[in-house]
């Protein structure tokens, strides 16, 4: 197992180099910040596995960014320090997600087992998400006529799976040709409305006219010619999934209607006064 890349987080100079001088000894590859804004900016810009947060800082409080590093990196292992030491505070710390707790000053033998015991439950983590991703691209993969092998297409995989799961609107975005038919239609075959319709419209295709008698319908009498009522697509789709392609070419009034469907689900047919709501 390859060693830990920490950083110490510690305005005392003193301590910081202490713990540095210590842990490059040991062979682990370490870099310090003194306060808020510099911890930030080594974990914006690089990977660390652990991180020893001092409990007060000049310009922040431990607690606080504490919360802010397992917000933004939650498989990261921290180790909070502090010359203030009291079981309240050790069960706060771990609460808001630190691993471990120790008070000043450090026993660095007991530092270091803390810092081996981290880097395995860390290790153990990414590899249980590494194999949870995995598992959902590959899900995603034979449950399909899609098959990928570049990354981006993976990628795009595993968020079509977590979308699928949802009862968001989702844009599909790309040139013709590029497969955002294929794309809408694995998101309906992994949703829970997989046994519901799957209904596909080409806007550019129908003319202006009839447009918006496709997608909402029509009651009798609407227009000359409507001699009976009839479903639109929105209608036909219920519980299930429309697709909408070349969504862009739509004229503006009708892309107001249909925001008004994206938005409470709610339409009403072309001459007609009731209104329908669909999921």
């Amino acid at each position: 197992m390859s060693k830990a890349r920490i950083l110490i987080v510690e305005d005392d100079a003193d301590q910081r180099e202490i713990l540095t001088e210590y842990l490059n000894y040991r062979g682990y590859k370490v870099k310090n910040a003194r306060n808020r804004s510099e911890t930030l900016s080594f974990l914006e810009k690089e990977s660390f596995d652990i991180v020893l947060l001092d409990w007060r800082l000049p310009d922040v409080e431990g607690q606080s960014l504490l919360e802010e590093i397992k917000e933004k990196h939650p498989l990261l292992q921290v180790i909070v320090i502090t010359a203030y030491g009291s079981v309240e505070r050790a069960v706060d710390a771990m609460k808001k997600g630190a691993y471990h707790y120790l008070t000043k000053p450090i026993n660095l033998e007991e530092l270091l087992l803390l810092i081996e015991r981290a880097q395995r439950e860390q290790n153990l983590r990414s590899e249980v998400k590494r194999l949870k991703d995995r598992l959902e691209i590959l899900t995603v993969q034979y449950s399909s006529s899609i098959i990928a092998e570049s990354q981006a297409m993976k990628k795009l995989l595993g968020l079509a799976a977590k979308v699928a799961g949802t009862d968001a609107t989702v844009l599909i975005l790309g040139e013709s040709g590029t497969g955002k038919g294929m794309i809408a239609s694995l998101i309906h075959q992994l949703s829970p409305r997989k046994e519901k319709p799957f209904l596909e419209i080409n806007c550019a295709a129908i003319p202006e006219g009839l447009l918006e008698s496709e997608l909402f319908g029509y009651e009798k009498g609407a227009f000359t010619g409507a001699v009976k009522a009839k479903q639109g697509l929105f209608e036909a789709a219920n519980g299930g999934t429309i697709f909408l392609d070349e969504i862009g070419d739509l004229p503006l009034s009708l892309q107001a209607k249909l925001l008004r469907v994206l938005e409470d689900n709610t339409f009403h047919r072309v001459g007609g006064l009731k209104k329908i709501e669909v999921t």
